[in-house]
């Protein structure tokens, strides 16, 4: 049945909208470590390289299922970003960005030179193994990374990521252990980026370490900067957009970071924050729908008689 439903669905259409559930996956994981916590990553791409290539390894090597095959890619991502996390998020801004940036470039030289990766030639990636249609399992992971990171930035855990952005001091102070949040951090994003790349290279069915450099950090930073630094509906709705701009942008194609360089800079002028940056989407729809938000009457002025 979903097999026929995907197929009715025209193909080039299809494309696009596996494109944006794969771009919604990458940017709420930047998201967290860079609108969340604050913390300036410019390497996202090689997370999702090292997702792409572990997980088209696995169905190449072994054969597992392909939701084995996603977990086991994330879990792998998570541990390198782990490990080189301790060292580099004692840096601080311009200081990390140039490490990640110098993390993302060591990557995809390994990759080139690596024989399980097949050097410069890159992999061809198998269909996976499962029951559901490619686009469904995309949709679902979508789906189901938004409601992490929802219940992320709701959590403790995710207070204390925003006391670190807020102020790194004052966070310390009270008793926050901001070395171990941040790896932390790092690590779930490196989580969401390696099934971001896995799914990747499965729907793409041929991946190449050239895929994953800088531009690609690039894109995935713009699509947070666009919706808006650590807001959720923000991060969608740029992953969104940009994710689906190339297809429209195509007959321009030459142009398309220009376009880019040109939307940010006038976002930065008159939307310094994002497109929605915050703004509350929940208290907004609620009000649209004609419901009062929890707490709307607090600091009205009324008076007790």
């Amino acid at each position: 049945m979903l097999h026929g439903l995907v197929n009715s669905i025209d193909p080039y259409f299809l494309q696009i909208l596996v494109n944006i559930g794969i771009g919604i996956t990458l940017a709420l994981g930047l998201n967290i470590i860079t609108g969340l916590t604050g913390q300036l990553s410019l390497g996202h791409a090689a997370f999702m390289s090292i997702g792409a290539f572990t997980g088209a390894i696995l169905t190449l090597r072994t054969g597992i299922p392909f939701s084995l095959d996603l977990l086991a890619s994330g879990l792998f991502t998570a541990a390198v970003a782990a490990l080189i996390g301790w060292p580099i998020l004692r840096l601080t801004g311009d200081y990390l960005a140039i490490c990640t940036l110098g993390f993302a470039e060591i990557v995809k030289v390994i990759f080139l030179n690596l024989e399980i990766t097949n050097k410069a030639l890159g992999l061809t990636v198998p269909a996976p193994r499962s029951a559901l249609p490619m686009p469904v399992i995309v949709l679902l992971v979508a789906m189901l990374t938004v409601i992490a990171s929802v219940f992320i930035q709701n959590s403790r855990f995710g207070r204390a990521l925003k006391a670190i952005r807020d102020d790194e001091i004052a966070a310390e102070s009270m008793g926050i252990d901001i070395a171990r949040y941040k790896v932390q951090s790092f690590a779930v994003s490196a989580f969401m980026a390696g099934i971001g790349g896995c799914l990747y290279a499965h729907f793409l069915g041929y991946i190449n370490p050239s895929d994953f450099g800088f531009l690609k950090s690039v894109d995935m930073l713009s699509m947070i900067v666009l919706g808006g630094l650590g807001s959720i509906p923000g991060a969608v709705f740029g992953a969104s957009i940009l994710s689906a701009a190339p297809e429209f942008l195509r007959f321009m194609s030459q142009y398309r970071m220009l376009v880019y360089g040109t939307l940010l800079v006038s976002l930065m002028v008159f939307r310094p924050n994002g497109l929605l940056g915050g703004i509350d989407v929940t208290a907004l729809v609620l009000r649209k729908l004609g419901v009062r938000p929890r707490g709307a009457n607090r600091g009205n002025g009324e008076k007790k008689s």
